[in-house]
Protein backbone atom coordinates (compact mmCIF):
# COMPACT_ATOMS: atom_id res chain seq x y z
CA UNK A 1 0.00 0.00 0.00
CA UNK A 2 1.41 3.52 -0.89
CA UNK A 3 1.76 6.57 1.13
CA UNK A 4 -0.73 8.58 -1.64
CA UNK A 5 -3.43 5.15 -1.28
CA UNK A 6 -3.13 5.78 3.05
CA UNK A 7 -3.68 9.20 2.49
CA UNK A 8 -6.74 8.71 0.16
CA UNK A 9 -8.37 6.25 2.34
CA UNK A 10 -7.94 9.03 5.93
CA UNK A 11 -9.26 11.76 3.68
CA UNK A 12 -12.46 9.35 2.75
CA UNK A 13 -12.81 7.99 6.78
CA UNK A 14 -12.24 12.24 7.80
CA UNK A 15 -15.29 12.96 5.50
CA UNK A 16 -17.99 10.17 6.55
CA UNK A 17 -16.98 9.89 9.70
CA UNK A 18 -17.04 13.45 10.10
CA UNK A 19 -20.48 13.30 8.33
CA UNK A 20 -22.03 10.31 10.08
CA UNK A 21 -20.85 12.05 13.60
CA UNK A 22 -22.76 15.45 12.38
CA UNK A 23 -25.51 13.41 11.57
CA UNK A 24 -25.90 10.90 14.81
CA UNK A 25 -24.25 12.77 17.00
CA UNK A 26 -21.13 12.20 19.51
CA UNK A 27 -18.07 12.86 17.38
CA UNK A 28 -15.07 11.44 18.38
CA UNK A 29 -12.78 14.85 17.22
CA UNK A 30 -10.25 14.54 14.43
CA UNK A 31 -8.41 11.06 14.67
CA UNK A 32 -11.19 9.40 16.07
CA UNK A 33 -13.43 10.81 12.84
CA UNK A 34 -10.82 9.08 10.38
CA UNK A 35 -11.53 5.89 12.18
CA UNK A 36 -14.86 5.87 12.44
CA UNK A 37 -14.89 6.59 8.61
CA UNK A 38 -12.29 3.80 7.76
CA UNK A 39 -14.27 1.47 9.49
CA UNK A 40 -17.72 2.35 8.22
CA UNK A 41 -16.23 2.22 4.92
CA UNK A 42 -15.66 -1.88 5.19
CA UNK A 43 -19.04 -1.67 7.55
CA UNK A 44 -21.25 -0.15 4.72
CA UNK A 45 -18.89 -2.35 1.74
CA UNK A 46 -20.27 -5.27 3.77
CA UNK A 47 -24.12 -4.20 4.23
CA UNK A 48 -24.15 -2.84 0.19
CA UNK A 49 -22.58 -6.43 -1.23
CA UNK A 50 -25.02 -8.34 0.97
CA UNK A 51 -27.89 -6.64 0.10
CA UNK A 52 -27.24 -6.36 -3.46
CA UNK A 53 -27.23 -2.56 -3.69
CA UNK A 54 -25.36 -0.29 -5.79
CA UNK A 55 -23.85 3.10 -5.22
CA UNK A 56 -26.69 6.10 -6.68
CA UNK A 57 -23.32 7.39 -8.00
CA UNK A 58 -19.58 6.47 -8.94
CA UNK A 59 -16.09 7.46 -7.81
CA UNK A 60 -14.98 8.77 -4.69
CA UNK A 61 -18.09 10.62 -4.12
CA UNK A 62 -19.94 7.09 -4.01
CA UNK A 63 -16.82 5.65 -1.29
CA UNK A 64 -17.33 8.30 0.76
CA UNK A 65 -21.55 7.93 0.45
CA UNK A 66 -20.90 3.82 1.32
CA UNK A 67 -18.54 5.11 4.25
CA UNK A 68 -20.92 7.44 5.38
CA UNK A 69 -23.78 4.66 5.84
CA UNK A 70 -21.52 2.56 7.22
CA UNK A 71 -19.68 5.17 9.64
CA UNK A 72 -23.75 5.79 10.91
CA UNK A 73 -24.02 2.05 11.44
CA UNK A 74 -21.03 2.16 13.26
CA UNK A 75 -21.72 5.14 15.95
CA UNK A 76 -25.31 3.90 16.33
CA UNK A 77 -24.21 0.46 17.46
CA UNK A 78 -21.20 2.22 19.55
CA UNK A 79 -24.26 4.26 21.08
CA UNK A 80 -26.56 1.07 22.08
CA UNK A 81 -23.37 -0.43 23.69
CA UNK A 82 -22.55 2.74 25.21
CA UNK A 83 -26.05 3.10 26.81
CA UNK A 84 -25.73 -0.56 27.74
CA UNK A 85 -22.90 -0.11 29.56
CA UNK A 86 -24.82 2.52 32.05
CA UNK A 87 -27.68 0.29 32.89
Amino acid sequence: MTLETILIWAVIGLIAGWLASAVVGGGYGVLGDIVIGIVGAFIGGFLFRELGVGTPFGGIAGTIFVAFIGAIVLLLLLRLIHRAQRT
